[in-house]
């Protein structure tokens, strides 16, 4: 994987990059493309994070349209009039992020629908992000909030914080078309939302994470989860992701699937599977598997069930054991719902 961006960024009072937006990242861009860029800017080969001053857009642009590229040469010289620091990122293949502007290039391309999740390495990338206030007037190192709220008060504002943390909300940087997102800090940057997803007020969705759409997320999707199209997680329902318990195992669902309200999945789940509210499966629990006349086959570990399609977990309201049957329903989502997402 080969990736071209260009960016406006913030960083501190000491030249660290806190934050990059990347309004047009390019995925696999023609050759010709990167070389005009490399040679407008003076870049080395590789993977590499490029600044530049504004007056040197001019040229960078003439480049870029001379490379057959008008929208980045546009973009180019819009980026003219910037009061900000500018960056050209170029990552050459995929392997660990080695800067922050790399980091944000690889979300903003999972954000853009441009990779799916697991799509590109993020290895070690919490080590290279720094704890952040997202406020009122932009990112600001934690360590330099105190200054910076009391040089406000002094100017007569009210610097208001909105959160403290490593990852923006994903809607500061990147809007996907044909999505509903009810409360839009429940989605972090580096979530994937396919089209036609509605997440709801209590719905959230982490980095390297998301859903094909259309779907309902009313619960949570952990990092690394991917729930498959026409698939729905209840209200309080949540997933085990990779960073959470799940380990190395890639939690997540196929097609037309059902996670009920405040139930919960520690298994990856084939298509047109059902799981009754309020029951959690993790992958050591035993689960008694139901031939048709409801007669117990045989009791195996959850995870030997990990991926197949058509089955329909339960909780028996009497033994309270965990069973599986055959989702002969093979649950029918509400079409009129998801036709208006």
């Amino acid at each position: 994987m080969q990736s071209f961006a260009l960016g406006i960024g913030s960083q501190n009072s000491q030249g660290d990059w806190l934050e990059v937006y990347y309004p047009a990242p390019l995925i696999n861009p023609d050759a010709a493309l990167i070389d005009a860029a490399r040679q407008a800017l003076g870049a080395p080969e590789g993977t590499t994070a490029t600044s530049f001053l504004p007056e040197h857009c001019d040229t960078l642009a003439h480049a870029l349209q001379q490379a057959g590229n008008t929208e980045q040469a546009e973009l180019t010289a819009t980026l003219k009039a910037s009061q900000r620091p500018l960056v050209a990122m170029f990552i050459d293949a995929d392997q660990a992020p080695q800067s922050v502007p790399e980091v944000y290039l690889k979300l903003h391309l999972l954000s853009h629908r441009l990779v799916k999740p697991h799509g590109v390495t993020l290895d070690g990338m919490f080590g290279l992000l720094k704890n952040i206030a997202w406020t009122s007037e932009g990112p600001i190192d934690i360590e330099e909030l105190p200054a910076r709220r009391l040089k406000a008060r002094l100017e007569g504002r009210a610097l208001s914080v909105d959160c403290v943390d490593k990852f923006p909300k994903m809607t500061d940087y990147v809007v996907p078309k044909g999505v509903r997102i009810a409360d839009t800090a429940r989605v972090r940057l580096g979530a994937y939302l396919g089209e036609g997803t509605t997440v709801m007020h209590e719905g959230f969705c982490n980095f390297n994470a998301g859903t094909e759409g259309p779907g309902m997320v009313e619960g949570r999707i952990s990092a690394g989860v991917m729930l498959g199209k026409g698939s729905d997680l209840g209200g309080g329902a949540s997933t085990m992701g990779t960073l959470s318990g799940g380990g190395n195992i890639v939690i997540g669902t196929g097609e037309n699937c059902l996670i009920g309200a405040n139930a919960g999945i520690g298994i990856p789940l084939g298509d047109r599977c059902t799981v009754e509210a309020g029951l959690y499966i993790t992958a050591g629990a035993k689960v008694a598997v139901l031939d048709d006349h409801g007669d117990v086959v045989t009791t195996v570990a959850a995870r030997d069930l990990a991926g197949q399609s058509d089955l329909q977990f339960i909780r028996h309201s009497i033994t309270g054991r965990l069973e599986c049957r055959t989702n002969k329903s093979a649950i029918a989502l509400n079409e009129a719902l998801h036709a208006h997402n």
